[in-house]
């Protein structure tokens, strides 16, 4: 491990620390009914991209006991701790750009994860239709004219929508990832955009 490396896992370390300690000084049971999850024996079991995962104040593990990766760890913990008081109304679908602080991030996530998509699967619809189905994708409950429009359930309260046009003779594959409004009130843009660069990554990973 060089320095950098050693410099990024202190850091991690640190605030996988400081998030467990937030989590201490909160009542997770109350926030299981808004958050959409279950609470057994002090621990917060959380699906996050199909996959379960267990939060506690000591720890934030995977089905097989081990710590989780660390964008993982990032993304629960917040999920717990800026748990609204009261299921918001707002579910209208919008684009990342559109959330509060996300104007640092907006040109990652274009890139990073929108572009990312398209230009992986161009030409193979059919593969990005199996993918995003093997993260439990399924058509959303309002009618797009895209070549796939698939929902998401990135967390039980934080639903992704892809939309997707692959490319022709007169334009090159195209792809929007959008958020329901109400997803700032339960992530920061910096975990929203987490999870954006997750589904790309859980995408790859199934192609």
């Amino acid at each position: 491990m060089d320095k950098l490396e050693a410099k990024r896992a202190e850091v991690f370390a640190e605030n996988y620390r400081l998030y467990l300690a937030q989590l201490a000084e909160i009542d997770l049971p109350a926030r299981a009914g808004v958050l959409d999850i279950v609470v057994e024996n002090g621990a917060a079991q959380i699906p996050f991209f199909g996959t379960r995962y267990w939060v506690t104040p000591e720890n934030i593990t995977d089905e097989s006991g081990s710590q989780a990766p660390y964008d993982a760890c990032v993304v629960l913990a917040r999920y717990m701790l800026m748990s609204p008081k009261q299921l918001p109304a707002e579910d209208a679908w919008t684009a990342y750009r559109d959330f509060k602080d996300s104007g640092p991030l907006t040109v990652f996530f274009a890139d990073t994860v929108e572009s990312a998509i398209a230009s992986t699967f161009t030409g193979r619809r059919a593969l990005l239709d199996g993918a995003v189905k093997a993260l439990g994708g399924r058509p959303p409950l309002i009618s797009l004219s895209y070549d796939l429009s698939l929902q998401i359930p990135a967390l039980p309260r934080v639903p992704l929508l892809l939309l997707y046009n692959d490319a022709d003779e007169d334009f090159p594959a195209q792809c929007s990832v959008l958020f329901e409004a109400r997803a700032q009130r339960y992530l920061d843009a910096e975990s929203l955009a987490i999870l954006g660069s997750q589904l790309v990554h859980r995408l790859k990973t199934h192609e």
